[in-house]
């Protein structure tokens, strides 16, 4: 690796930006609390393992490159996330009723793991990103990529655990107004289809989310 020091820094401004990742996991710990805030923090990072494997083993590079690979997992990204939006829209309930229908915090992991397995950026960025960084006079690019990996997922871990606690905790007090839940529905549903219609747009130039 060239330059640790550069690279953590600059991992480091990349991750903590808010993006599409930490406003997912915001709008889950704002509408369904912390617990489920902080199993969608793991469940993102999880998915960046998958990432990181795949940049390893060269999968990401195979992906950018072809157009029928990319294209679809852009829309498969866009797709699940229009999902989402749908089953949050969806839901019902008076204005005292729950904001969204309590899940098992594993499905709530796993709708964390699949949002960024999907995400076309997380490819670009271990594809444009990382490999400024790698050393090939060291030897061993795959160990190198998966060591820089592993220190970018432990950033934004902590990253995505400082805005699902933070979310949770400004939750639990906007949650108690009159008329929130049912406005903060809405608001979750329209945060769904932005992130579905990033996911649409994202190019070689995108970030990492």
């Amino acid at each position: 690796m060239t330059n640790p020091p550069l690279f953590l820094l600059t991992a480091l401004v990349l991750v903590a930006i808010p993006g599409p990742n930490h406003l997912y996991i915001t709008a889950r710990s704002i509408g369904e609390g912390r617990r489920a805030g902080v199993a969608s923090a793991l469940g993102v990072e999880s998915g960046t393992l998958v990432h990181i494997a795949a940049a390893a083993a060269g999968l990401s590079a195979l992906v950018a490159a072809s157009a029928t690979a990319f294209g679809f997992l852009r829309y498969a990204g866009a797709a699940y996330l229009v999902f989402l939006a749908w089953r949050t829209l969806r839901a019902r309930g008076g204005q005292d009723a729950p904001l969204l229908e309590p899940r098992p915090l594993r499905r709530v992991y796993l709708d964390g793991v699949l949002v960024n397995v999907l995400n076309p950026k997380v490819v670009l960025f271990f594809l444009a990103f990382l490999p400024q960084f790698v050393d090939q006079r060291a030897g061993a690019v795959p160990l190198q990529i998966v060591v820089m990996g592993l220190a970018t997922a432990l950033i934004g871990l902590t990253a995505d655990l400082v805005y699902a606690v933070a979310a949770g905790v400004l939750g639990g007090r906007l949650r108690a107004r009159p008329g929130f839940r049912r406005r903060q529905r809405y608001a979750t549903g329209l945060i769904y289809l932005g992130l579905g219609a990033a996911a649409l747009l994202a190019g070689p130039g995108g970030r990492r989310a």
